[in-house]
């Protein structure tokens, strides 16, 4: 069989139980049962691709069916906001400067497709002049965090030989220091200018966006001779659309739907750590985060 159906349950509530297993090999015609981590994470070889997401959302679960060629990518792209971490770096500077509503309600539309999202990062830039430089590291020490399984994903892929890149729309200040934190061997974003003291209220151009994002996808695999079919991209938002499209495997993270919709897979209601069982991983191999 050339195909192979990956079930992960929600490791934060009741996993996942043999019964689904057995009923989604029924559904699907599926061969013999192999399970990734017990109680956790399963997979079973199946004829021909399908659509399982209304199964999984009906049993709350992840899972895809997926071809069994290719499975183990050897380039891994994220995107860091509500991806990797779990906030907007934009919107918690904003925060601290008394201007979260304004700024995150240009966020989320942004992150919706709703807009452009090159103009909308300059336009909270812009909101922003003035702002303490000094005070960035209090956002990244107060508000920053992984989250769950980021480091696992990140750490496992680069053990067994892959490239791990952090692609964000957000700011070096923090792409640099989240890396490190999770331990991408590259990260690229947007540099908020300022002057010594204070934010200019300006981004440095071009800016990198939606496609920008596809673009270093593609040069990282060319740099690297690694087929697209050998790839990963996860995000959550509009401007991770291209990307994820792009890569030989797209998966939407707790995504907004204009993402979901185009994304190869979905994780819902697992952790990142999902991304290495649909690779086939078991948990054994997982490196420690």
């Amino acid at each position: 069989m050339k195909y192979i159906a990956i079930l992960v349950g929600n490791r934060f509530e009741r996993g996942l139980s043999a019964g689904i297993v057995a009923e989604a090999r029924g559904a699907f015609a599926g061969g013999d049962i192999n399970w990734l981590a017990p109680g956790l994470a399963a997979e079973f070889p199946v004829s021909a691709p399908a659509d399982l997401q209304d199964f999984a959302r009906t049993h709350a679960i992840d899972a895809v069916i997926l071809p069994r060629e290719h499975r183990r990518k050897r380039l891994l792209v994220a995107d860091m906001d509500s991806t990797i971490i779990g906030c907007e770096c934009i919107d918690e500077i904003a925060d601290f400067a008394g201007l979260k509503a304004e700024i995150s309600a240009v966020t989320e539309r942004a992150m919706r497709g709703e807009l452009v999202f090159e103009d909308a990062l300059r336009q909270r830039v812009a909101l922003l002049k003035g702002f303490p430089v000094e005070k960035l590291a209090r956002v990244y020490a107060e508000r920053v965090r992984l989250n769950p399984g980021a480091a696992t994903l990140v750490k496992t892929m680069a053990r067994h030989g892959a490239v791990t890149a952090l692609v964000s729309g957000g700011f070096t200040f923090f792409t640099s220091r989240v890396a490190t934190d999770a331990g991408f061997a590259l990260n690229f974003a947007n540099v908020l200018l300022d002057d010594g003291a204070h934010l200019s209220g300006k981004v440095q151009e071009p800016i990198l966006g939606r496609e920008a994002k596809r673009e270093t996808l593609i040069s990282l695999a060319a740099k690297g001779a690694i087929p697209l079919t050998e790839t990963m991209a996860l995000g959550d938002g509009a401007n991770d659309l291209a990307m994820v499209e792009t890569a030989g495997l797209g998966i939407a993270y707790k995504a907004k739907p204009v993402l979901e919709e185009k994304a190869a897979a979905a994780i819902r209601y697992s952790d990142l750590t999902a991304a290495l069982y649909f690779q086939g991983y078991r948990a054994a191999e997982f490196a420690a985060a």
